[in-house]
């Protein structure tokens, strides 16, 4: 009888043992998943004939672009392809742009001559 006693405690002995032994192989806790992507927010004022922005670059991810026309006459902003409505005195709008790669992006207005005339420029991201 003592035999099996000694047994049985020396097999769940070693079940415990190993099950331990694993767990500390495991993580402990899941990672939490990582963040969609980094989100930045560019003002950019728009007025005769130049554009002000907050900022002129960024890292990858997911740039807003805040945009503003504080001129007298009608302004867009376009960049990597995307524009925003054409925006006449205290009008806003805002344009979501996804940056995958570093590189620098030429923005400006389409209004014809405006963009000749300064408004433009590059953002960079890194």
């Amino acid at each position: 009888m003592k035999r099996i006693m000694v047994g049985a405690v020396a097999v769940a002995a070693v079940a415990f043992f190993g099950a331990t032994a694993q767990a500390g192989r495991a993580p402990a806790v899941a990672k939490a998943p990582q963040k969609a992507a980094l989100l930045k927010t560019v003002n950019v004022t728009a007025k005769e004939f130049k554009f002000v922005l907050s900022s002129k670059s960024a890292k990858r991810g997911v740039v807003v672009f805040k945009v503003k026309n504080v001129g007298a006459l009608q302004h867009d902003f376009q960049i990597k392809g995307r524009k925003t409505k054409l925006l006449s005195h205290g009008q806003s709008d805002t344009l979501r742009v996804t940056f995958l790669r570093k590189g620098s992006y030429p923005y400006k207005c389409t209004v014809a001559g405006h963009a000749a005339s300064g408004m433009k420029g590059v953002f960079v991201v890194s």
